[in-house]
C-alpha cells in the first residue's frame, strides 16, 4: 500500500469532533496530520491559528478537510487550492452557488480535487432506496424535516446569519437524499419560509416542488420540534411505497423494514475522498445548494415571534 495522505483539519468544533475526528481514524487512505482553528488544539498534533499558517507550516499536507461554518470558508477554500492541495468541503459547500462554482473551476484549473459533501447521502439506506426508485413511476413524496435547534446548535449565531442558512443547515440534509434517489430532476415551485423577527434566516420553512415528470413533492421544515426529532422521506410510487426514516439509516418497503443501520456516514465521506483523490477527479453537486438559493429567491417571507435561546 502507499503511504496515507497526510491531511490537515480546519475547525474543531462540535461536528468536527463528533463526526470527522472518529471518521478518520477508520479510513486508512488518509492520516490527521494537522489543526487549524481558532479557539481549540489536539494533543500530539500540530496546531495553527488559520489556514495560511498551516499550510505555510505543514509542507507535506496533502489534502484539506474544511468544517467551518460557510461563512469564510471560500477564503480558506481559495487558499488551499491555490496551494495545491485537494480540498474537501462540509455542508453546505458555500453561502452560495457562486462561489462554489469558482472554486470547482479553480480546483480545474490546479489539478486537484474539490469535494463537496452531502453527509446524509452516505446513509446506509439512501442507495437502496435510489435503486428501488430507479424504474418506477414517482406518484407523490413527502418530506418531514423537525428537529430542536437549541439540541443541536446551541449559541451557535452563524446559523442565523446571512449564509448560515437557517433551518435549510439541516433541511438541505433532506434535499441532498431527495436528489440522489430520485433519477428525475427536481424544481421549486413555491416556498414560504416563516423567519424569526430578531433573526436573518428562517426557523421553518415549507417548499412544494415537482420531479421533471411532473410529480409533486411537499417538504416541510422547523427548528422548532422539542422531544423525538422527525427526518423522514415518504416515496409513493406506482410500485412500492418507499419510506426513509432517521435521516437514511432506516428503510421501509411497504410498511416492512428492510435497513436499520448505525451511522458511518462520514466514514464513506472520507473513503470517499481518497478515492476521488486516487482517480484525480472532483465531485461538485450543487442541485440541494441550488434548491436552497431558489428557496430564498422565490420564499414568500413571514415573520413570526422572536426566537431565543
Amino acid at each position: 500500500m502507499s503511504d496515507p495522505i497526510q491531511l490537515g483539519l480546519v475547525g474543531l468544533g462540535t461536528i468536527a469532533r463528533n463526526q470527522h475526528l472518529p471518521a478518520l481514524e477508520e479510513v486508512p487512505e488518509l492520516r490527521l496530520a494537522a489543526i487549524a482553528s481558532r479557539n481549540a488544539t489536539l494533543d500530539d498534533l500540530p496546531s495553527y491559528h488559520d489556514i495560511d499558517a498551516m499550510l505555510a507550516g505543514e509542507a507535506g499536507l496533502g489534502a484539506i478537510s474544511l468544517c467551518t461554518p460557510p461563512q469564510g470558508r471560500f477564503a480558506q477554500a481559495v487558499a488551499a487550492i491555490r496551494a495545491g492541495r485537494h480540498v474537501m468541503l462540509e455542508k453546505p459547500p458555500g453561502t452560495g452557488v457562486s462561489e462554489v462554482q469558482a472554486l470547482a473551476r479553480l480546483a480545474e484549473e490546479k489539478g486537484v480535487t474539490l469535494f463537496a459533501t452531502w453527509h446524509s447521502r452516505e446513509a446506509a439506506a439512501v442507495e437502496l432506496a435510489r435503486a428501488l426508485l430507479s424504474d418506477v413511476a414517482i406518484r407523490r413524496v413527502e418530506i418531514t424535516w423537525k428537529e430542536d435547534v437549541r439540541h443541536w446548535h446551541p449559541g451557535q449565531e452563524w446559523i442565523w446569519e446571512p449564509g448560515g442558512l437557517g433551518v435549510f443547515d439541516p433541511g438541505i440534509n433532506a434535499l441532498s437524499v431527495l436528489t440522489r434517489i430520485l433519477r428525475d430532476p427536481v424544481r421549486l415551485e413555491r416556498a414560504e419560509l416563516e423567519i424569526p423577527s430578531n433573526k436573518q434566516a428562517p426557523i421553518a420553512a415549507q417548499l412544494a416542488m415537482e420531479t421533471a415528470s411532473g410529480a409533486p413533492i411537499a417538504a416541510e421544515f422547523d427548528w422548532r420540534q422539542t422531544g423525538p426529532q422527525t427526518w423522514d422521506i415518504r416515496v409513493e410510487t406506482e410500485g412500492p411505497e418507499v419510506l426513509l426514516r432517521e435521516g437514511g439509516a432506516r428503510l421501509y418497503v411497504d410498511g416492512q423494514e428492510r435497513i436499520a443501520a448505525e451511522d458511518r456516514e462520514y466514514r464513506r465521506l472520507y473513503a470517499r475522498f481518497a478515492e476521488l483523490i486516487g482517480a484525480g477527479r472532483s465531485d461538485v453537486d450543487l442541485a440541494p445548494l441550488q434548491l436552497v438559493a431558489d428557496a430564498f429567491l422565490l420564499g414568500a417571507q413571514r415573520a413570526v415571534e422572536p426566537f431565543h435561546e
